[in-house]
């Protein structure tokens, strides 16, 4: 099915003073640079080649999504221009000090704004987006610190539920983006609750463990990020309902804005929710014997593989050195017969039990 007609801005590379270097997003890398005939400062997202990133931006508007301004096609020098945003990525933000100032509205104000973007991709749109990578890398602060969505580089045109490669970044990931089924854009509220998880706790999730270790336990466990006891039930609720299983079970953006609205009103909860947020000493014990856990949960799991491992390796051993015994004439006159493949799967079975090994 053909995507939507889009057009945008050609902009020549020689157009583009690069300055430093400012992160790395999907499929490229990120500077601050200069749009010079435009005297305005930018973003630009070097490429191997122009695909699809640039024509999804093309039709998208709004306050939480970053500007974009067009596209440097001359090949080698691939590469997307968008506003740029001088607060850097909420990941920054919420990994640095100034973090530990923050209190419940400043939480709830962000948490709208993203909430409000992603409804605006999923349900406003000229045509429906899934973005697929959403985390606290991908979502940019402004000057005046306003939240916006950046890095289109793994989203969809979402013509409807459909299969799609294997893209993204595994703590944020959902089941069944992780497994490459069928999804939907409820994959993205499974996204949304890790980072309003990373807003109130100031963690990162699922810290220590490798990004195949964490698909594991998604996927395999059921494990999702632990909610200290702690923190204020409506938020609890509101990310447990974001990393429903079952993509249908997840509410979509515009319940989410809802459920916030409601929560907005509660005249007790900027008491507890600034309460958990200024005692994280107190709960941040409860998260680090989780990992803990799964770690040891993930070393128990390498420690019976490599035994496998070395029991096979030592099956094969014990199946060559009888095959070439069988093939003796000595071994075949002893025995008046040539043994079978099952015959030597026995008896190599029972050299290794003989051998210290067990089945």
């Amino acid at each position: 099915m053909l995507s939507p007609s889009a057009s945008f801005v050609q902009i020549k590379f020689e157009d583009i003073l690069f300055y430093e270097n400012c992160g790395g997003g999907s499929f490229g890398s990120v500077y601050r640079a200069l749009w010079i005939t435009q005297d305005k400062e930018v973003a630009v997202k070097k490429l191997l080649k122009i695909e699809n990133e640039a024509e999804i931006l093309s039709v998208l508007s709004h306050r939480n999504i970053i500007q974009f301004y067009g596209a440097i096609v001359e090949a080698p020098n691939y590469g997307i221009v968008t506003d740029y945003a001088s607060g850097g990525s909420l990941y920054d933000y919420l990994s640095s000090g100034q973090s530990e100032e923050m209190e419940m509205g400043q939480i709830m104000t962000w948490a709208a704004e993203i909430a409000r973007g992603m409804h605006y991709l999923h349900s406003e749109a000229p045509v429906k987006v899934i973005h697929r990578d959403l985390k606290s890398r991908n979502v940019v602060l402004t000057a005046d610190r306003v939240l916006k969505i950046c890095d289109f580089g793994a989203s969809k045109f979402l013509f409807h539920t459909t299969h799609m490669s294997l893209v993204g970044t595994f703590p944020w990931m959902a089941p069944e983006v992780i497994q490459s089924l069928p999804v939907s854009e409820t994959c993205d509220t499974f996204s949304y609750g890790v980072v309003l998880w990373e807003m109130l706790t100031r963690e990162i999730p699922f810290k220590g463990l490798e990004g195949l270790q964490v698909a594991w336990l998604v996927v395999e466990k059921n494990e999702r990020l632990t909610i200290p006891s702690s923190c204020p039930a409506s938020f609890a609720n509101l990310m447990r309902k974001c990393w429903a299983t079952e993509p249908k079970e997840r509410p979509m953006f515009k319940q989410i804005l809802s459920t916030l609205e409601s929560m907005s009103n509660d005249s007790q909860l900027p008491q507890q929710c600034n309460s958990f947020l200024h005692n994280k000493a107190e709960w941040r014990c409860e998260i680090e014997a989780t990992l803990e856990r799964l770690k040891k949960l993930e070393r128990d799991l390498s420690s019976k593989e490599q035994e496998l491992k070395e029991r096979e390796r030592r099956l094969k051993m014990w199946e060559r050195k009888l095959i070439e015994q069988s093939n003796t004439p000595e071994l075949d006159k002893s025995l008046g017969i040539g043994m079978d493949n099952e015959l030597l799967l026995h008896l190599s079975k029972q050299f290794l039990v003989n051998d210290g090994g067990s089945f």
